[in-house]
C-alpha cells in the first residue's frame, strides 16, 4: 500500500515536471522572432479595426470633456479679469474725485488766504445744495445756515467773482439770490456798487440790470471824464454797506457810451463767475463795523 502512495507521488511530480517544461518550451517559442501566419494576422488585423472605431470616440468623448474644462477655467478668469477691471475703474474715479477735491481745497484756501489778507473778511466755505432754473425766481441753495452764523444780505461769491447775496437763512440752509436777477425796475432789486480794480479813487458805475438775452451786467452812471477802458476788472467799492468792497463782478466789455440823458455813461460788464457750474460757493462774513447786514 505504502508503494502503491509513493509511485502516484512519483507520477504527480513527474507530470508536473513535463508540464513546466512544455509551459518554458512554449513561452520561448512564441516570443521568438518569427512570421505570423494568416489566422493570426486576421486576428490581429480584425483587432486593430475594432480598436480604431472605439479609440476615435473614446479619444473625442475625452477631448470634449477637457474642452469644457478649458471653457471653465477660462470663464473663472474672464470673471477674475472683470472683477479687477472694475476695481480699477472704481478705484480710478475714486482716484479722480479726490485729487480733484484736493486741487479745489488747495485753490479755496489760497484764495480765502488772499482775500484775508486784503481785506479782512471771513469766508465761510458752503456746498451748492440746489439751483432752481425757475426764471421768475432763481435761488441757489447751500448748506449753511443760521447755525453756522449765516445771515441775510451776506454776499457769496466763488474763487472766480461775486454770484449773489442771501435771500433766506433756516437753522442749516440758505437760499442765495444771484445777482444774474438783477433788474432795476423790481422795487426788491439791490444794486451794485462798483469801481475799477487798480483805480479805485478814479472810477465808479452801478449795476442793477442783467441781460438774460446777451448774459451781460449792465453798468450805468459812470462819470464823463471816467478813466474806465475795455478789459478792467470791476469790483465792488464797499459803498451802500451791503456788497463788502473789492469782490470781483465781471470785465469792462465795451467802451462806456453816453446814457439816454447825456449826463453820465453805460457799459456793458461780462460775468467773472461762472453760474451754470455751481457747486462750491464762500459767504463773504464782514466784521460788525463794516455791516453787510441790516
Amino acid at each position: 500500500m505504502i508503494g502503491l502512495f509513493n509511485l502516484m507521488r512519483n507520477k504527480r511530480l513527474f507530470f508536473l515536471m513535463i508540464g513546466l517544461i512544455l509551459f518554458i518550451a512554449v513561452i520561448g517559442f512564441s516570443l521568438r522572432d518569427r512570421q505570423l501566419s494568416a489566422p493570426e494576422k486576421f486576428v490581429n488585423d480584425s483587432v486593430a479595426y475594432v480598436q480604431q472605431w472605439l479609440y476615435k470616440p473614446a479619444g473625442y468623448i475625452a477631448g470634449f470633456f477637457e474642452d469644457i474644462g478649458n471653457i471653465r477655467s477660462l470663464q473663472e478668469e474672464n470673471e477674475q479679469l472683470r472683477t479687477t477691471a472694475a476695481a480699477y475703474a472704481r478705484d480710478k474715479i475714486k482716484y479722480n474725485v479726490i485729487e480733484k477735491q484736493n486741487a479745489q481745497l488747495e485753490r479755496d484756501l489760497k484764495f480765502t488766504e488772499r482775500q484775508r489778507q486784503l481785506n479782512d473778511y471771513q469766508y465761510l466755505i458752503a456746498q451748492v445744495v440746489s439751483v432752481s432754473s425757475d426764471p421768475y425766481n432763481p435761488t441757489i441753495k447751500i448748506d449753511l445756515g443760521s447755525e453756522n452764523g449765516i445771515k441775510e444780505n451776506m454776499a457769496v461769491v466763488t474763487v472766480d467773482g461775486l454770484i449773489g447775496i442771501v435771500s433766506k437763512v433756516s437753522a442749516f440752509s440758505s437760499n442765495v439770490e444771484p445777482i444774474t436777477s438783477l433788474d432795476e425796475k423790481s422795487p426788491n432789486s439791490k444794486s451794485i456798487s462798483v469801481t475799477v480794480l487798480g483805480r479805485e479813487n478814479d472810477s465808479f458805475g452801478i449795476i442793477a440790470t442783467y441781460d438774460q438775452e446777451n448774459g451781460r451786467f449792465e453798468m450805468t452812471r459812470i462819470p464823463e471824464n471816467d478813466p474806465m477802458i475795455v478789459g478792467d476788472t470791476v469790483i465792488t467799492s464797499g459803498l451802500g454797506r451791503v456788497f463788502p468792497r473789492g469782490l470781483v463782478v465781471g470785465t469792462v466789455e465795451t467802451t462806456p457810451q453816453a446814457g439816454d440823458f447825456g449826463l453820465t455813461k453805460v457799459a456793458s460788464v461780462k460775468p467773472q463767475a461762472d453760474f451754470n457750474r455751481l457747486t462750491e460757493v464762500f459767504v463773504v462774513k464782514m466784521a460788525d463795523n463794516e455791516g453787510g447786514t441790516p
